[in-house]
């Protein structure tokens, strides 16, 4: 996506999670562009150090390019990187949720939450609820979510201890539930903000060539990701459509939608939903401790 297409951003703040590779970095690094400091987000500190390196010479010198480094896969470090942000900023422009893994082996982190679960809902939930006093201080601000078409297959299982137990755990299905979990999420959160200057939106980014898996991700899963290799985009194609929610003039009017190609698309009937949506965000209130 050209940045001619993108509005300026000088005074602007946005916050990318997941923004040390693959459409992340070029998000952020987009934004940056425009004029907006960012705020980088990320679990390892090199890999970090290296993303700021990389957007400040592609953004120039002034371009203000700050690091937060935090496993957001628990919600304690959720909590701090919110503080810090309260603390260091007066305001919020651009929120992304980019963070994302596919699952490898079963996991529960150590809040007692499905690895998966726990990175690609719970933390955008709890994250964006925890910032809405800088996203309400901002003129128009924006809640980009990155989901997925694996939300196709996804179902949210209510029971917590259904959801954490081994002998229950798929990979694709845990994906594909927490994929369908940010398109519900996205459609509440759009609900109970709708009479504000918040607009929350979501897409499916196409299928990038980008660091999803973990270093324990199982055979099977690696062979079946080399395969599909060959069909994949570049992660500069794969920020396309968040570039486009974050910062394009003309998306500005959308809320609540599930984005493709810059295009809105049709989601899955349980992703529609909005008794599902309603009854997730229960669900995340409860596990989260954060209406």
């Amino acid at each position: 996506m050209s940045s001619d297409s993108l509005r300026p951003l000088a005074g602007q703040t946005a916050l990318i999670t997941g923004a040390t590779s693959g459409i992340g970095l070029v998000t952020a690094r987009e934004l940056a562009r425009q004029g907006a400091q960012v705020v980088l987000v990320g679990r390892d500190p090199d890999k970090a150090a290296r993303a700021q390196q990389a957007i400040q010479a592609a953004a120039g010198p002034e371009a203000a390019v700050h690091v937060k480094c935090f496993d957001l896969s628990l919600l304690r470090n959720v909590h701090t990187l919110a503080e810090q942000m309260q603390q260091e900023f007066s305001q919020l422009d651009i929120l992304v949720n980019n963070a994302g893994i596919m699952p490898g082996r079963f996991t529960l982190t150590d809040e007692g939450h499905e690895l998966s679960w726990a990175t690609n809902h719970l933390a955008p939930y709890a994250l964006t609820n925890l910032l809405l006093p800088l996203l309400e201080a901002a003129a128009r601000a924006r809640v980009v979510t990155v989901s997925s078409v694996a939300h196709w297959v996804g179902e949210i299982e209510p029971d917590q201890q259904v959801r954490n137990s081994p002998e229950k755990y798929s990979w694709l299905t845990a994906y594909a539930d927490s994929k369908l979990a940010n398109i519900l999420f996205t459609k509440e959160l759009a609900h109970r903000l709708d009479l504000t200057s918040i607009t929350a939106n979501c897409l499916h980014p196409g299928m990038v060539d980008t660091a999803l898996m973990r270093p324990d991700t199982s055979a099977v899963m690696k062979t079946l990701w080399w395969m599909a290799k060959p069909l994949m985009i570049a992660p500069e194609k794969g920020a396309e459509t968040t570039l486009y929610l974050a910062a394009a003039p003309e998306a500005a009017r959308l809320n609540g939608q599930y984005i493709t190609g810059r295009r809105v698309a049709r989601c899955s009937d349980r992703a529609s939903s909005p008794t599902e949506a309603s009854r997730l965000w229960r669900i995340s209130a409860e596990e989260t401790g954060i209406e």
